[in-house]
C-alpha cells in the first residue's frame, strides 16, 4: 500500500498539534525542536536524520541543542537527533525513553499525538538543561520539514 505524500500525511487539526507542542516546549528553553517528515529514509533513519539535521541548518543554533523528530512514513521508520551539547546532558537511556513513548502511539496510529508527546518529552528534558533566558530567540523556524518541500529542507 503507498502512503500519502509527506505533506499529505498530517491533517491540519494534527499538524496544529504538533506545531503546538513545539512552541509550548520553546517557551521553556533555548534549545531547538524539529519534525521532519518523508516518504522514504532511503536506507538508514537514523543516517537520514542526520542528512535532514543538516539540511535543516540545526547544526547552527548558538548552544548546539537542536533536537530533530524524523519520520520516513513509506518506510514506517523513525528516529531523533539531538545535536552534540544536549547529548552531554541528557541521562543514560532518555532518548530510548522518549523514542518508546512515541512508538506507543505509532502502534496506535496515533502519529501526531506521538509527536507531540514526544517533543513535549524532550522539551521538558530541554528547559531542564537550557532554560529560556529573556534575551533567546527562536533560531529556527516552528514548522514541519516535509521532504516534498521544493527545497527539502524547510
Amino acid at each position: 500500500m503507498t502512503m500519502a505524500a509527506p505533506r499529505g500525511f498530517f491533517s491540519q487539526n494534527d499538524e496544529q498539534a504538533i506545531l503546538a507542542a513545539i512552541r509550548a516546549a520553546e517557551q521553556r528553553t533555548s534549545g531547538e525542536l524539529r519534525v521532519r517528515i518523508e516518504a522514504r529514509a532511503g536506507g538508514d533513519p537514523l543516517a537520514a536524520a542526520r542528512r535532514a539535521f543538516e539540511a535543516l541548518g540545526m547544526r547552527a543554533t548558538a548552544l548546539r541543542n537542536g533536537v530533530l523528530f524524523y519520520l520516513a512514513i513509506e518506510d514506517r521508520a523513525f528516529a531523533i537527533l539531538g545535536d552534540d551539547a544536549i547529548h552531554a546532558k541528557v541521562p543514560d537511556g532518555f532518548w530510548d525513553g522518549v523514542r518508546d513513548e512515541v512508538l506507543a502511539h505509532f502502534r496506535e496510529q496515533r502519529f501526531a499525538a506521538g509527536l507531540a508527546a514526544g517533543v513535549a518529552r524532550a522539551g521538558a528534558q530541554l528547559a531542564a538543561s537550557y532554560p529560556r533566558a529573556d534575551a533567546d530567540a527562536d533560531e529556527l523556524p516552528d514548522a514541519i520539514s516535509y521532504g516534498d518541500d521544493a527545497d527539502g529542507a524547510r
